[in-house]
């Protein structure tokens, strides 16, 4: 079979193209996988198309696949949807996630992909490392019935973490963002919409996914005495200010930060990472999460479309990329 291939790199900051790739020869535990999108995660994509990972996250923030090393050539990005082609019997034919950069064909030992339920389309399922994230963050957080929640930034991760908190029974759950426009992705998402200056307070918890300075200050606002913010946000190289005068020590809050890197310390014993990807993926046979995409490109275009998204002109939430003239009926 053809090992040839093509991927998506960033040469160095700001600077995208595609190259032709050769593929390896399959060992006898790898599957060939023909990709059929793939989704940008606009954030941390973002940082390492801009060059601002900081040295001393450059091994932390390493993708499973990535090839290169940071600030650059390197080929990275871990949202992956593709098809096996070559492998062992019962995963030829299945269409599978894959921690994978964007790059059209790609070699994966077997244990490295995730088979995508029936009932999940293989554009939604593009969403599941976004998912993934929120799964973590909410086993971290241990909302509880009846909990007032806000999730302050209507990104990728927090319209997932809001989306989940939606089916939770009693709880009051309100998405918190400064655009408007994200009013209609709550109301897909069922639930509660708020610009920050009118959202409401006395919360016990609050996700803070907005990456801001002001987001997560607000976040602090927010809280009823004794409440959580949890912070999802990855700042990279930036520095921010908090107040942490004020009601923070007399009211007893709490800032806590959750990463995906590690399975949450309330399911380590009990969850791998392969059993958080697989629950990831059941729940996207949710059709509200379709809001969650907002844009489409070519593979083609990918350089071009990276330096919209990392400057700002193209804002949305995930961006899908598809990769043959075929994908668009697959994806669907």
């Amino acid at each position: 079979m053809d090992r040839a291939a093509r991927a998506f790199w960033l040469r160095s900051p700001g600077h995208g193209e595609i190259r032709d790739v050769s593929l390896p020869e399959p060992a006898d535990d790898d599957v060939v996988v023909r990709t059929l999108c793939s989704g940008v995660s606009r954030g941390t994509e973002s940082l390492v198309f801009r060059g601002g990972v900081p040295q001393s996250q450059h091994t932390a923030m390493r993708a499973p696949f990535q090839d290169g090393e940071f600030p650059g050539p390197v080929k990275y990005g871990y949202l992956n949807v593709g098809l096996v082609e070559e492998g062992p019997r019962h995963l030829v034919g299945r269409t599978v996630f894959c921690l994978y950069p964007h790059q059209s064909r790609y070699v994966v030992p077997a244990s490295a992909v995730t088979p995508v339920p029936d009932t999940v389309p293989a554009g939604r399922a593009v969403l599941a490392g976004a998912v993934e994230t929120a799964v973590n963050a909410l086993w971290d957080a241990a909302p509880l019935i009846g909990d007032r929640i806000a999730v302050v930034g209507a990104g990728m991760i927090g319209c997932s973490v809001a989306g989940l908190l939606a089916r939770y029974p009693g709880v009051r759950v309100q998405l918190v963002d400064s655009d408007p426009a994200r009013a209609a992705v709550a109301e897909a998402l069922g639930v509660d919409f708020a610009l920050p200056e009118d959202a409401l307070g006395d919360c016990d918890l609050a996700v803070h996914a907005s990456a801001t300075e002001g987001g997560l200050a607000r976040s602090l606002e927010l809280l009823a005495a004794e409440g959580t913010v949890l912070e999802l946000s990855w700042y990279g190289d930036r520095r921010i200010s908090l107040p942490l005068g004020e009601a923070f020590h007399s009211g007893r809050l709490v800032l806590r930060g959750s990463q995906v890197g590690r399975v949450s310390p309330a399911r380590r014993s009990s969850r791998t990472f392969a059993d958080r990807l697989a629950l990831s993926l059941d729940l996207l046979a949710d059709p509200a999460f379709d809001a969650l995409v907002t844009g489409e490109c070519a593979f083609e275009e990918l350089p071009s479309v990276m330096n919209g998204i990392a400057a700002g002109d193209l804002p949305g939430l995930c961006h899908r990329v598809l990769y043959d003239t075929t994908t668009a009926t697959s994806c669907a």
